[in-house]
């Protein structure tokens, strides 16, 4: 969990980077992410003067379960210590009651930009989260367990082969993750655009180290959801149950080496598409779905269940 914790600033921080690159900017140093959030610790909280205890307390309890569910992913050795309830399905629990608790907040204080921003986000969960249970579907037909560390072994075996359904699954897995992450084409998080904020709309009345937390749960967020993906459909180099300890630090090297992937790819991904209307994210996760539920009946009808 500490490892996932220290790495999170530094993805996104590595995505900013690239970013700026690919558009001919210098761009910010990789640890920039950590200064901020320091920054953000040293400051003075200031709230509203109608914001109730809710709105104190979501910020702790947003970083508590995502940072929860980011320990409960496997990322670098299938037997972590909170392996034994590494399940899917407590996964998505996590992350939807952390969305619930943040939208609460932002129209706690009764502002017109929080309550735009909660109504997007749970628009955005509505139409995200069957998605992401017919993805979970799909791999347990597959796997017959929702055990992200019996998934991995499952994976690393080599029984699986190349399956049309899982391809449908990752796709699905990726456009999800984008919406959940607030990133283009659903939001862009470098804006403050009234009219197109969606999740920096819920967190404008925070400040100092309340802030601070919210900013730290969606940077590990992102390396959540980078870290599923792979742990899921690209688990090699993990360590498994019986391997030593250069195993396991040859597994941290490979994982490290993932998220700069990804974090590289999510970034050409970004500077190559526009933002889409926030009336179009509907068709945007349909697609998602149909992918996902496509994947389940290919796997359902395949393995005869």
């Amino acid at each position: 969990m500490l490892l996932v914790l220290a790495l999170a600033p530094l993805l996104t921080g590595w995505v900013r980077l690239v970013k700026a690159r690919l558009v001919g900017r210098r761009g910010p140093s990789v640890v920039q992410p950590y200064r901020d959030l320091l920054r953000l610790l040293r400051k003075e909280v200031v709230l509203a003067r109608n914001a109730s205890w809710l709105f104190r307390a979501v910020p702790y309890m947003m970083f508590t379960a995502i940072w929860l569910a980011a320990g409960l992913v496997p990322v670098f050795t299938t037997q972590l210590a909170l392996a034994p309830t590494a399940d899917l399905i407590a996964l998505i629990a996590l992350l939807g009651s952390a969305r619930f608790f943040l939208a609460l907040a932002g129209m706690d204080t009764g502002t017109s930009f929080g309550g735009i921003g909660s109504s997007r986000e749970m628009m955005i969960a509505a139409l995200a989260e069957p998605a992401m249970l017919m993805i979970v579907f799909s791999v347990a037909i597959l796997v017959r367990s929702t055990s992200l560390a019996e998934i991995a072994d499952f994976m690393l075996s080599g029984a699986v082969g190349l399956r049309i359904s899982l391809a449908l699954a990752l796709i699905a897995l990726v456009m999800v993750a984008i919406a959940e992450n607030a990133r283009i084409p659903i939001d862009n998080p470098a804006t403050h655009l009234e009219l197109t904020m969606v999740h920096e709309a819920m967190v404008l009345e925070y400040s100092g180290r309340h802030l601070a937390l919210v900013e730290a749960a969606s940077m590990l967020k992102m390396l959540l959801y980078m870290a599923l993906i792979a742990c899921v459909f690209a688990p090699w180099g993990m360590a498994t149950a019986g391997s030593g300890v250069a195993a396991a630090l040859g597994g941290m090297v490979v994982f490290v080496a993932k998220l700069a992937v990804g974090g590289t790819l999510l970034a050409l991904f970004e500077t190559s598409i526009a933002k889409m209307r926030v009336f179009r994210v509907g068709e945007f996760l349909g697609g998602a779905l149909l992918l996902s539920l496509l994947g389940a009946i290919f796997l359902y009808v395949s393995r005869g269940v």
